[in-house]
């Protein structure tokens, strides 16, 4: 089977990329919620839950390991924000203890839940570039069965000519 590069720069071949991986696009990718190989396919397939495969270009994504920094990195970023906030707002015009929490409380949940899936897309492209947790395509790993059922049909084809 032939290489094939993709409009990122990143060379694919059956279906797992080889070649250089840049670091800072691949995040920024992710952070789009794109597929940090392509830049086309989507990285999630639910708000947070990371899509076993890429359906553009068939790239594996289910080994990744997030765990818990995505939201480490959340609480860092939007606590900055909303405590800088606070702190302006109670400097220049002393509100009441009531219109603080009316005020940021929604605002931290709002962040939260929009900052947080961009975070763990950069951290599963970071993932991704450095060969992080079976994103090397040199390393044997293990197949969920979901897998390959989550595959488009074109990466399917690449599977079966690999057997």
């Amino acid at each position: 089977m032939q290489d094939r590069v993709g409009r990122s720069g990143v060379t694919q071949r059956e279906g797992r990329s080889t070649g250089a991986r840049p670091v800072f696009s691949s995040m920024l990718r992710g952070a789009a919620h794109k597929c940090p190989a392509c830049g086309t396919g989507a990285v999630f397939r639910r708000y947070l839950k990371v899509a076993d495969a890429c359906a553009n270009c068939g790239e594996a994504l289910y080994h990744h390991r997030a765990d818990d920094a995505p939201a480490y990195f959340t609480i860092v970023i939007v606590g900055h924000i909303v405590v800088g906030l606070v702190l302006a707002v109670e400097m220049a015009y002393r509100p009441p203890l009531w219109l603080h929490a009316a005020l940021w409380l929604p605002l931290t949940l709002i962040l939260t839940f929009l900052i947080l899936p961009s975070v763990k897309g950069a951290l599963v492209g970071l993932q991704w570039a450095l060969l992080m947790h079976g994103f090397d395509p040199e390393a044997k790993d293990e197949m969920p069965e979901s897998f390959e059922a989550t595959l488009p049909e074109a990466a399917r084809h690449r599977l079966d000519f690999q057997s």
